[in-house]
């Protein structure tokens, strides 16, 4: 039994949720528009403001996909209802950030600066201030995407453990080891 795919999905005002034959939901609202096309063996359905994912059977796999797809759409009304905001901060001497448009370059104490053009549903901005860590905030209303640029951009530099630099989340806590001890 799939508790998370029984979950109703409540639309807010202002959000609207159409449902095609060929079972794909399109959501649109105030922060944008997102379609998603639902597997033929789960059955959606919208009464009174409220969205309802359904399977017609017991199956393994379509209980699995009962969970997933409810959590999809549900994501996607969250998204361009209220949208995604992700925050990562460069820690590392000479470290920098800077966004012009969709492009974001970055300073990662590479020979050569990294240059990431973003998808025009991804809002970037970058952030420097002295004597802080430069942050880079995106934002859109898709949560698939922004999480995958913001590991994309993560990837550049992991922290390390050691002294701890590199791109992380803004309040994520990197596991630091003691490193090498001194002879007697």
């Amino acid at each position: 039994m799939s508790r998370i795919g029984k979950l109703p999905i409540h639309i807010p005002q202002g959000v609207q949720v159409t449902v095609s034959p060929d079972n794909t939901v399109t959501v649109k609202g105030p922060k944008g528009q997102l379609s998603q096309k639902v597997s033929s063996d789960l059955t959606v359905t919208i009464e009174d403001n409220v969205l309802h994912v359904q399977r017609h059977t017991e199956d393994k796999e379509h209980k699995a996909q009962h969970g997933l797809y409810r959590s999809l759409i549900h994501n996607m009304v969250v998204g361009v209802s209220e949208g995604y905001v992700i925050k990562q901060e460069l820690v590392g001497v000479g470290f920098r950030a800077n966004a012009e448009g969709q492009v974001l370059e970055l300073g990662l104490g590479y020979s050569h600066a990294i240059f990431l053009q973003l998808p025009a549903e991804v809002k970037v901005s970058a952030v420097t201030e002295k004597r802080s860590n430069p942050i880079i905030t995106l934002e859109s209303c898709d949560k698939q995407l922004i999480g995958q640029v913001a590991a994309k951009i993560r990837s550049f530099r992991k922290p390390e453990p050691y002294k701890g630099k590199g791109i992380r989340f803004v309040g994520e806590v990197v596991r630091r080891k003691a490193g090498k001890s001194a002879k007697v």
